[in-house]
């Protein structure tokens, strides 16, 4: 397996790098996190890799950091979702940002990636909990955000919309148990 590619950028394609290793060429496909932080062409350039071999086809895929790499290759374990989705989710988000809307479940903000409907957000949301917040760095306690969560779910049961729960939560002091943030968050959303 290659891990790791270090050579000369040679041309950027997006989604789409060439990268000369000692006289040979790489294609390597990279989210647009990655393609932000690249230096000029005809610089050195260090990714790390996921090389994916299929009956069709040979690819590699390159990240800026580990946490993206880690983050797209749970993403493409996941049934439906394949290598261009996972690109597609780490383009249209932040790896903190994709691990805080699984760990708070909210599917709604998937869906705003381009080619994420409810259905495939609802199944990342599922099979991924667990998976990304412990690993990939979201800030604060595990407990707390599962409290979050509770809080957004019953704001959401009562009839109250996403952004409306969500400006709620943002009220609720991030140590609350989950009755009290939900109080609190009722008590904010009786105000507006």
């Amino acid at each position: 397996m290659i891990g790791r590619i270090q050579g000369t950028l040679v041309s950027i394609h997006p989604p789409r790098l060439l990268v000369d290793c000692q006289g040979v060429g790489y294609e390597i496909d990279v989210p647009m996190s990655t393609l932000y932080q690249l230096p000029e062409v005809n610089q050195k350039i260090t990714l790390l890799t996921h090389f994916q071999v299929r009956e069709d086809a040979q690819q590699l895929f390159g990240f800026a950091t580990e946490t993206e790499r880690e983050a797209f290759r749970q993403l493409i374990k996941i049934s439906g979702v394949g290598s261009r989705t996972a690109l597609a989710v780490l383009s249209g988000m932040s790896v903190n940002e994709l691990a805080q809307a699984i760990a708070l479940q909210e599917a709604g903000r998937l869906t705003q990636v381009p080619g994420i409907g409810k259905k495939t957000a609802e199944r990342l949301c599922l099979e991924l909990k667990g998976k990304l917040a412990p690993d990939l760095g979201i800030t604060g306690k595990p407990q707390v955000i599962e409290a979050s969560s509770e809080i957004l779910q019953a704001l959401l049961a009562l009839g109250y919309s996403e952004k409306e729960a969500l400006l709620a939560l943002k009220q609720i002091p991030p140590d609350s148990t989950v009755s009290d943030g939900i109080r609190m968050g009722l008590k904010y959303l009786s105000k507006s």
